[in-house]
């Protein structure tokens, strides 16, 4: 009975890990989009060299997490037998999803930057 329990939640844990590394690829795909979208040549005001330095540490701050998150998603591409495996498999999934999170989080916290920005300028 022990072992189809474990059986049973190792099963759950494939689909769970299944459901983040699709989140995460999708996190992934659209960060560097929306980055590239926000920082494509256009009208720029000129912005305080406190605000720039902001902005620029943001931006590592984002590619270094997605960066991380890359890292960990393919470490966990190959798929695995041994249950030892699908739980290392697993957390790395997970591990990959908590850093695209916090990628696309430094880019929010770039937007609401540059909100606050506008706001206190005008």
């Amino acid at each position: 009975m022990l072992k189809n329990h474990l059986r049973r939640d190792l099963r759950w844990l494939r689909r769970q890990a299944r459901g983040d590394r699709r989140i995460t690829v999708l996190v992934l795909t659209l960060v560097p989009a929306a980055w590239t979208r926000q920082l494509a040549p256009g009208d720029a005001m000129p912005e305080p060299e406190l605000l720039f330095l902001l902005s620029a540490g943001l931006l590592a701050v984002s590619g270094a997490a997605w960066f991380t998150s890359a890292y960990f998603l393919a470490r966990s591409a190959r798929a695995r037998r041994e249950p030892v495996e699908v739980l290392r498999r697993v957390t790395r999934v997970s591990r990959a999803k908590e850093w695209a999170f916090i990628a696309a989080g430094a880019y929010v916290a770039w937007h609401v930057l540059q909100f606050v920005t506008v706001l206190v300028m005008t």
